[in-house]
């Protein structure tokens, strides 16, 4: 069979996976425990880096590697500072493949590859999924308005965004936003996606770092807890708590972004997160948080995945 940049096969081969699913990698929840499980599943696990520190960082990537022997990566949101000294931290660690976001492709993809890396980055409309292409990107991550964290400007939905960057670009693309069981991954390779990112139902697993009152208010959540918020500052999809309403009520009354930005402070998705404050914490969270029930472990979860996504191939028709 051939394999072509539209077929899951480009994506199994780019990382050296059994699977094309990628775990996302979330700030204060993917740590080296999710991403090893999630690579030992058949999965591409990620560390997410986020605002790691580089002595945290490296703990978490030589957890991973004694952990899984599969391959595994890292997130890096290029907006915080010290990028520098987590791409050193991974480079020692021996990571050779990168996931970035929140910024420019072009800002540590030849480096990188110069260092005989793959590298993905995330993207949220056909443009820039061209530029990530043009500036050497392996492959890109397309990710709907309905994903969770830090999100588009665009507010482009899943279903109408793959297609468009398919058409785009020839590199692989993984998409992402709104994706937590088989049949949504069965509907984007039915898009012309390669494969997918899942973050949301990743996060709500034992394995996961977040901590475990978090992981219940994802599991109780309705289908309108969630809400894109700070698009004056960065754009963030938040699980409605008495945080999220606080800034609601400032962005009502256009408070400039400065007072905003002052609101949020500094290390509210940690308290939120990592130790659990429903209440003032920003608890970052994709839309399809809704349809997440229970919390298996990555084992369990990726052989669901894989069941349902038999199941939905299996009950489409052959004829419309």
């Amino acid at each position: 069979m051939t394999v072509t940049p539209s077929s899951p096969g480009a994506l199994t081969r780019l990382f050296g996976t059994r699977l094309p699913v990628v775990q996302a990698g979330m700030v204060w929840v993917s740590g080296g425990k999710l991403a090893a499980a999630a690579s030992n599943a058949g999965a591409l696990g990620l560390v997410g880096a986020g605002s790691m520190k580089p002595d945290l960082l490296k703990h978490h990537l030589e957890l991973a590697k004694s952990l899984t022997s599969k391959p595994f990566g890292i997130n890096l949101p290029l907006l915080y500072s010290g990028i520098d000294e987590q791409v050193k931290v991974a480079l020692d660690a021996g990571v050779r493949i990168f996931f970035t976001s929140a910024g420019s492709p072009k800002k540590l993809t030849a480096f990188l590859k110069s260092h005989g890396c793959t590298v993905v980055h995330v993207t949220s409309s056909p443009d820039l999924a061209k530029k990530c292409e043009d500036a050497g990107c392996d492959a890109v991550v397309a990710e709907g308005f309905e994903a969770g964290g830090h999100n588009g400007r665009d507010e482009i939905t899943t279903l109408v965004l793959i297609p468009q960057v398919v058409d785009a670009v020839k590199i692989p693309v993984i998409a992402a936003g709104g994706i937590a069981d088989g049949r949504a991954i069965a509907a984007a390779l039915a898009l012309g996606a390669s494969g997918v990112q899942i973050g949301t139902r990743f996060a709500a697993t034992v394995e996961s770092s977040a901590h475990d009152n978090f992981k219940n208010a994802i599991i109780n959540s309705k289908p309108d807890s969630t809400f894109l918020m700070m698009k004056q500052l960065v754009p963030v999809r938040l699980l409605k708590n008495t945080f999220y309403e606080e800034i609601k009520a400032l962005e009502a009354r256009c408070a400039p972004s400065e007072e905003i930005a002052a609101h949020l402070g500094k290390g509210r998705a940690k308290s939120g997160m990592l130790d659990g404050d429903l209440t003032n914490g920003e608890l970052e969270i994709g839309q399809v948080c809704a349809a997440v029930r229970d919390i298996p472990s990555c084992a369990e979860l990726v052989a669901r995945l894989e069941k349902e996504y038999s199941a939905a191939v299996a009950h489409l028709h052959p004829k419309l």
